[in-house]
């Protein structure tokens, strides 16, 4: 039987860059995945350009029941040290809206970039590797694999979450805790599109691939500034994928589909200019002629001229374009969602080391445990923030 320092379960973000700073350290490091690649999760982000890290990481960005728990891993590895990193790599990256950093080239230059850190730290790292049992006793843990079994002091769960089962997510890390008496939150999907209940969906249907600025806010108050996008099946874009994972079913959101416009004043300017232009054509000025088109047939469009528009119905008619109620019929679920909402319960975890409290060796990192970030880069960095304050307490352990 093979013993390692340490055992990293999924080659994920996290984990490839947990098993990379541990056998950098010294550490003897085995890092196990089921799939047949290494950052599957990576390679596909971005649209394929990988997302890596925000400029504006901070913790108010996050999601948690426990809010402070990610302070400590944040604050200790900054976007500032993963960007220094990709520099060092000869990755060159640009900045698109809100602080998005993505590779000017391909997501699989952040995976060779961490493969290349792992070879550095000389860890084995074993593809196609299902772990089929975990047990412990006083001197660690052993792992049954299929055709061996390891053993190691230092169990580090980094298999992730639930969403997109497509690349291999499965639900072991939580099994993983609660074998071992943690408790796991529930999970949902999160930075997910929205499905539509049917008379709604079959109206909007002919808006399929529209995109407006918008500005989006959930009954709990979370607001973002962001685009929104119709699609075949109901609502996406960033706007609906940053706020589902502040909605619960059976509530409305409301949209601001005219947040660069001061929609009363526009009306009577192009009233006093233009009487008899149809409040159409004026709309369309502002909005795209499809979408005018589609929410007159909603009935929420008068078919009027601007001189017919009466004060009482234009201000009806800035509340709905300016406040705009949907109540979404669900989300797209786990194949499409980016993120798992829930997890592991950080209570259960110590902020500084990942390590569970009442389970000597055992770690989890990244999505598995209940920390989620915004959509931009934020999950990236509490992978790396995370999977490195993890290595730093695997480096002393010796």
């Amino acid at each position: 039987m093979e013993k390692y320092d340490a055992i990293v379960i999924g080659a994920g973000a996290a984990g490839l860059f947990c098993a990379a700073m541990a056998g950098q350290a010294g550490r003897r490091v085995l890092l196990l995945d089921n799939g047949k690649k290494a950052g599957r999760k990576i390679l596909m982000s971005g649209g394929g350009r990988c997302n890596f890290t925000n400029l504006y990481i901070e913790p108010a960005a996050y999601l948690s029941q426990n809010r402070h728990f990610c302070k400590s891993a944040l604050a200790r590895y900054t976007q500032w040290d993963f960007i220094d990193m990709v520099g060092k790599h000869g990755i060159a990256w640009h900045e698109k809206t809100l602080g998005q950093l993505f590779c000017d080239d391909s997501a699989q230059q952040i995976v060779d970039m961490l493969l290349a850190e792992c070879e550095k730290g000389q860890v084995t790292l074993r593809l196609r590797s299902e772990v089929l049992d975990v047990a412990r006793d006083e001197t660690g843990y052993t792992l049954a694999l299929n055709g061996e079994t390891v053993s190691t002091p230092n169990l580090v769960i980094a298999s992730g979450g639930l969403s997109m089962p497509g690349l291999g997510a499965t639900p072991f890390g939580y099994k993983i805790a609660e074998q071992f008496g943690l408790k796991v939150l529930p999970t949902r999907a999160g930075l997910v599109p929205f499905t539509l209940h049917k008379p709604l969906l079959e109206q909007l249907q002919t808006l399929s691939g529209v995109s407006v600025p918008s500005v989006i806010t959930a009954e709990d108050g979370t607001v973002f500034r962001e685009n929104l996008l119709f699609t075949h099946r109901g609502l996406s874009g960033p706007a609906v994928l940053q706020i589902s994972s502040y909605w619960q079913p059976g509530e409305f959101v409301s949209v601001n589909l005219v947040p660069d416009c001061d929609l009363e004043s526009f009306l009577d300017a192009q009233r006093a200019e233009h009487p008899n232009q149809s409040l159409k054509n004026t709309l369309a000025m502002q909005l795209p002629k499809r979408l005018v088109e589609c929410l007159q047939l909603l009935g929420q469009i008068p078919d009027v001229s601007l001189k017919q528009l009466n004060s009482r119905d234009q201000q009806t008619l800035v509340e709905t374009l300016s406040a705009w109620r949907v109540q979404p019929n669900g989300t797209e679920g786990y194949r499409t969602a980016e993120v798992t909402l829930g997890g592991v319960d950080t209570h259960e975890l110590s902020s500084r080391t990942m390590e569970a409290r009442n389970v000597p060796g055992l770690f989890f990192i990244g999505e598995v445990m209940d920390v989620t970030g915004w959509l931009g880069g934020y999950n990236f960095q509490w992978a790396w923030a995370s999977a490195w304050a993890c290595a730093q307490e695997l480096t002393v352990r010796g």
